[in-house]
């Protein structure tokens, strides 16, 4: 698991010096600060999808891009057995904070070009009960397959259970997570504009 993060964060550095930007111009590109950015590249705990899109957009690149395998661009097939075999990437709720409460399981690395990114998460049990919201440009779907999560939104929250879904818009300050700290599953699928 770690070791698939740590190529995350080795193609951020790569695309970054390829493109001869400094971690300070990154920064102060994606708003995000310069600790935050090295923490990203040197470190096995991945921040949440906010500030990976952030950092996309300032390499000028699709955050697929930092989860590609292959440039397949035909039809990309994840098959069950391939998924459960595959390496998942954990994302911390906080560039900083070392925890892990989800396990992305991607379903089109292997999908050159593309814009939405699809995966299984596998939701931890957590004892955490304040979580810090992200944003994003895009819209995300939610489809719940296990378990029943709980999605922070702006103002509101949602409690949804195994067979209900939900649409939104990720600009709006969100976070999801198992309801009462349980664990859960669930389909995602992410769209980014670029």
């Amino acid at each position: 698991m770690s070791d698939h993060n740590n190529v995350v964060g080795a193609k951020i550095r790569s695309f970054r010096q390829t493109k001869n930007i400094s971690i300070e111009e990154i920064a102060e590109r994606s708003g995000l600060s310069a600790e935050q950015i090295a923490s990203i590249e040197n470190d096995s705990n991945l921040p949440s999808l906010g500030p990976l899109i952030k950092v996309a957009r300032a390499l000028g690149v699709r955050l697929g891009t930092f989860l590609d395998d292959n440039d397949e661009l035909g039809p990309a097939v994840c098959r069950a057995a391939d998924r459960e075999r595959d390496h998942s990437i954990s994302f911390s709720n906080d560039a900083s904070d070392a925890r892990r409460n989800m396990d992305y399981h991607s379903l089109a690395k292997q999908k050159a070009g593309r814009h939405m990114e699809p995966f299984v998460i596998d939701i931890h049990p957590t004892e955490e009960t304040t979580f810090k919201l992200s944003a994003h440009e895009g819209e995300e779907f939610i489809y719940v397959m296990e378990g029943e999560v709980e999605i922070a939104y702006g103002r509101e929250t949602y409690v949804l259970s195994a067979g209900d879904s939900i649409f939104y818009d990720s600009i709006v300050e969100h976070h999801v997570h198992g309801s009462h700290g349980q664990a859960a599953k669930i389909l995602a699928v992410v769209y980014i504009p670029f």
